[in-house]
């Protein structure tokens, strides 16, 4: 049950992360580690960036790196802004939902 209140909630997190900057991969799980999400890895990573992307809900930069292949930067387009907000309405009313049934007695 965790994991899939997880998935749910990451997704919302990492389009917050990248609203308003450009962010890579390693950028993205370092910001949600820092903010106590510590067990999320690269493999959990990038396979919801991908379906982000096919959603098309971000502006994707990529830029060529000394080691290797581009590295895609992150931010949210206009669309990617909406889902985030519609994220935002769902999670506060769910929020405020949980709360005032575990606070009954």
């Amino acid at each position: 049950m965790q994991t899939q209140m997880l998935k749910g909630i990451l997704e919302g997190c990492v389009l917050k992360v990248v609203e308003n900057d450009y962010h890579f991969s390693k950028e993205i799980l370092e910001i949600l580690n820092s903010h106590g999400f510590n067990n999320i890895t690269e493999g959990t990573i990038f396979p919801l960036l991908i379906r982000l992307e096919k959603e098309n809900l971000f502006e994707i930069k990529k830029i060529k790196t000394e080691y290797g292949p581009h590295r895609k930067y992150y931010r949210l387009n206009e669309k990617g802004k909406q889902e985030l907000k519609n994220f935002e309405e769902s999670w506060n009313h769910l929020y405020k939902t949980v709360n005032h049934i575990m606070k009954e007695e």
